[in-house]
């Protein structure tokens, strides 16, 4: 969810704000709320509660979710709201908790024609005091790549070879110091050094301009 800020030509300032889920509802979250329309609370409470077990690393018991399938409630059936659940809540808990208002995160789930029984139960998921544990628990279970801690180079000058007694030949060697503890060294070229410093600097200077410009301001 961002709030942007426009300012037009005359000095007027208009707010749009966009919903935690997007420009675009996910059809797995349409889907859900198209089921659930008819749901009761116990059953979609005891779904939610699920849905926070799995985000909290827990793996669901089968013994739980085979009392929820019945006549009314079929495996199919119960596939299509656990999923949209799931996006529905991981959405909301992907975006900062002071940046999400719970008016606004109730006003959205008006516009998604969720059933008004449900929206206490998904306010306390998302605003309740288990937020802290399912952040952190979502931040350590992200698939990501190790970041980078440390860079350092220096220059090296080949003096001579197998072939050639005199080379006096310039070399950048780059060693990169990753958050997993692994460290990649690699080489380049004096020209290609100076095009990196480059295209740094032209990337600090673009995000230095954007920056100073107040026509258009985003907030979180």
């Amino acid at each position: 969810m961002s709030i942007v800020q426009i300012k037009g030509a005359g000095g007027n300032i208009a707010l749009e704000r966009t919903s935690f889920l997007g420009s675009r509802i996910p059809s797995e979250i349409q889907a859900m709320i198209k089921h659930s329309q008819d749901l009761d609370k116990d059953t979609f409470t005891k779904i939610l509660k699920i849905i926070i077990s799995v985000i909290q690393g827990k793996q669901p018991q089968y013994d739980k979710l085979k009392t929820l399938i019945n006549d009314k409630m079929t495996a199919e059936r119960f596939a299509v709201i656990y999923c949209g659940m799931d996006q529905l809540v991981r959405k909301a808990l992907r975006l900062p908790a002071e940046s999400l208002k719970k008016e606004h995160f109730i006003h959205d789930l008006q516009e998604l024609q969720m059933p008004e029984k449900f929206h206490d139960d998904l306010v306390k998921c998302v605003f309740g005091s288990l937020r802290s544990q399912l952040d952190q628990q979502m931040i350590d279970s992200r698939p990501r790549l190790p970041s980078l801690e440390n860079l350092d180079w220096r220059v090296d000058v080949t003096i001579s070879t197998g072939v050639l007694n005199r080379v006096l030949v310039r070399g950048i060697t780059m060693g990169m110091t990753l958050s997993d503890g692994s460290i990649n060294n690699f080489e380049m070229s004096v020209s290609k050094f100076q095009d990196l410093r480059f295209q740094v600097a032209s990337v600090l200077a673009e995000m230095e301009r954007l920056e100073k410009r107040s026509i258009l301001k985003i907030k979180d």
